[in-house]
């Protein structure tokens, strides 16, 4: 069995977030690392193929992508993440894999940092696109009442998912579209998972801060929003 876990991380990324979950899902104890990534330091890079967060170094060995790192903790560490049967284990890997579809590109991120008014309902459209096939997976595959994508436990698809959720929800206090209310699956799920300290919780004490000044240094509409809100009493 390894005998020391050490997370490389950034603040306020997404990707690292779901290693933290499910770290915290199995009681499994780390350290961590915050590095810049707008200034990446030669140690990191040498051990991070694609110069891209998270790494868990495993004693000596680096472990990189957020997937393989989830894999490989689930594997390791009890309780078991994956369904144990292997048609829900394929079907939880083929949702995760979704996820950068999702979240990234033209995805829900494209709301969380949409970066006018202007540019908001396009972004909303494509983010639609990706909700409505969530919506229909939990509807017609996920075969259980809830809370979470599997049932009442943790998966790893909850771990993968729920950072995103997370951003969003943030971005949506002052954006105030409404967007999941128009899927009502995927908003009773995100309110599950943003409820479940397991989930919110892993992050840093800081993280509120600096995910604010990352909407302020992409320049979004939803920080011009916060900015413009009058101070309250």
């Amino acid at each position: 069995m390894p005998e020391k876990f050490h997370l490389i991380s950034s603040v306020t990324c997404p990707w690292v977030q779901r290693s933290v979950i499910t770290m915290r899902a199995k009681g499994v104890e780390f350290d961590v690392t915050y590095i810049n990534l707008q200034d990446k330091p030669d140690w990191f890079l040498e051990i991070s193929p694609h110069g891209k967060v998270p790494v868990l170094k495993v004693d000596d060995v680096a472990l990189f992508e957020s997937n393989a790192i989830a894999e490989y903790l689930d594997e390791m560490f009890e309780p078991r993440l994956h369904p144990a049967d292997p048609i829900k284990r394929a079907q939880n890997r083929a949702w995760t894999d979704f996820l950068p579809t999702f979240g990234w590109g033209p995805g829900l991120n494209n709301v969380t940092y949409c970066p006018s008014k202007e540019a908001l309902p396009e972004a909303l459209d494509a983010a639609r696109l990706r909700l409505s096939r969530l919506e229909d997976a939990i509807a017609k595959e996920r075969g259980n009442d809830g809370p979470y994508f599997n049932g009442d436990t943790l998966s790893l698809v909850d771990a993968a998912y729920g950072p995103f959720l997370q951003r969003f929800s943030i971005s949506e206090k002052v954006l105030q579209t409404g967007l999941l209310e128009e899927f009502p699956l995927v908003s009773a799920w995100s309110g599950a998972l943003l409820a479940n300290e397991t989930v919110t919780g892993a992050v840093p004490p800081n993280f509120s801060e600096e995910f604010n000044r990352n909407l302020e240094r992409r320049g979004t509409y939803a920080w011009a929003l916060m900015t413009a809100a009058p101070a309250a009493e």
